[in-house]
């Protein structure tokens, strides 16, 4: 099945080359002043237990900066007068010894020669190298409590009272965070990441369509969570771009549901929020279909309402409307449509509104911006406002509704009860349009009766 499925995924594309590195590398450059020192760390390895750690990802600025995915990173920029910005990164040297056991390293060499940086230190030399670059320093760009390493130094050559000090007014006074200006570098997506965040989708919207053929009653959520996430490593993709959410019944209507340990009953309607990330960057797809492929009526009126909602938003996905426009429209439509099947019993404007009764059944907001984090950064809000969509941002579009019948702060019809329903798909703003990057992850009822439990 996988090896049919993978014959419908284009040829992977090339990545970020070297000149938009820099180019980022230099819009952020171009904030600073000559006498900032940047520094940007990498993650720190995450121990799983004992001896185990945690499967190694390389922190988002790192990536979006200069690409580098070893463990052991701190990039840095200081101005050298008469030359400009010179950019410099602290790696781990190549030790055979240790590459026997846990793979080769880049080193120095393979660092200047494959990265787009100018320099190359020595990670055991960092202490002393990055210390003389401080004493000349007067501001750090830093996003502190990354690396412990870093942040010592950083705090001695602050609270330094040294005579040097006092004389020539040597050390830096203060430390500010780069992220706010990353964000909104960030937040807008050049041809190259719209390249790589098309083809994750790709990878995740067939990984969706491989769960739907091996559906059937009594198969495990487990089951199902293993088919699809299978499916991101043979397609070559990097894993997961987050915990995958895979919920049967009463569990569909758990938000961030992560046990997929239970049987799936039949006639129960499965919610799965699943996808890969591909050289960092990160795709977002929910789907919910009965797990025997036959919608019941009052699962097709729930299942309709929510798609509708989600269509009507994307098409809010605009360059000028404001972010606020695609919620808006989706909770207008849902709350519309419950209150003409009788889940809800009051006016349109009793259901709408931060406190309105639709918060009920849907309890989330219907967007996030994505990136290379599943939650990427950006200001929604800058200065107190919704911001403008503008081309080249990405967001995923999510409304949903959830009918827990285990919940003991609402009441339900049983007709209704345990039906969750969530549709998400990303979508890029263009000056055309709206551009579903998703869009190969099939969600029209007569689509999802026909694959659904097609392999059995």
């Amino acid at each position: 099945m996988f090896a049919d499925l993978i014959s419908q995924l284009a040829d992977a594309p090339e990545g970020i080359c070297d000149a938009e590195y820099r180019e980022r590398q230099s819009r952020l450059l171009s904030q600073l002043a000559p006498s900032d020192l940047l520094i940007i760390c990498t993650n720190p390895v995450a121990k799983r237990s004992n001896d185990v750690n945690h499967p190694f990802r390389s922190s988002s600025d790192m990536l979006y900066l200069c690409g580098w995915e070893e463990e052991k990173g701190v990039l840095i920029a200081h101005y050298i007068k008469g030359e400009g910005w010179s950019v410099e990164l602290f790696v781990e040297p190549r030790n055979v010894l240790m590459e026997v056991w846990n793979g080769r390293l880049h080193g120095l060499e393979g660092a200047e020669e494959k990265y787009p940086i100018d320099k190359a230190h020595s990670y055991n030399e960092m202490n002393e190298i990055l210390g003389d670059y401080l004493l000349n320093s007067k501001r750090v760009v830093l996003r502190n409590r990354v690396n412990e390493e870093v942040d010592k130094l950083v705090e001695a050559a602050i609270s330094d009272n040294s005579r040097p000090r006092q004389q020539f007014g040597l050390s830096p006074t203060s430390i500010t965070s780069p992220s706010p200006m990353l964000a909104e570098l960030r937040l807008r997506k050049s041809p190259a990441e719209i390249a790589l965040m098309r083809h994750a989708s790709d990878i995740s919207s067939l990984a969706h369509i491989a769960a739907m053929k091996v559906a059937k009653a009594d198969i495990g959520e487990w089951q199902i969570q293993a088919t699809i996430e299978g499916f991101f490593r043979y397609a070559k993709g990097s894993g997961w771009a987050y915990p995958s959410i895979v919920g049967c019944g009463d569990n569909a209507t758990i938000l961030h549901y992560s046990s997929n340990n239970m049987t799936c009953k039949d006639g129960e309607v499965i919610l799965i929020d699943a996808a890969a990330e591909y050289c960092g960057y990160a795709s977002d797809i929910t789907r919910s279909w009965p797990i025997n492929g036959e919608f019941t009526p009052d699962q097709k009126k729930i299942y309709t309402l929510v798609l509708d909602a989600q269509k009507a938003a994307i098409a809010e996905c605009v360059v000028g409307n404001l972010y606020t426009a695609p919620h808006d429209k989706a909770c207008e439509i849902m709350a519309e449509g419950l209150i003409e099947i009788g889940i809800l019993r009051c006016s349109l404007e009793d259901a709408l509104g931060p406190e309105g009764e639709l918060r009920q059944w849907y309890m989330h907001n219907t967007s996030h911006w994505i990136g290379l984090d599943v939650h990427d950064v950006g200001v929604y809000r800058p200065d107190g406002e919704a911001r403008k969509f503008e081309a080249g941002m990405v967001l995923t579009i999510e409304p949903g509704l959830y009918f827990g019948g285990w919940r003991p702060d609402v009441e339900i019809e049983d007709r209704w009860s345990g039906i969750g329903v969530r549709i998400e798909d990303d979508v890029l703003i263009t000056d055309e349009g709206p551009d579903v990057l998703t869009a190969k992850c099939p969600k029209e009822i007569s689509e999802l009766e026909k694959i659904i439990g097609s392999d059995n």
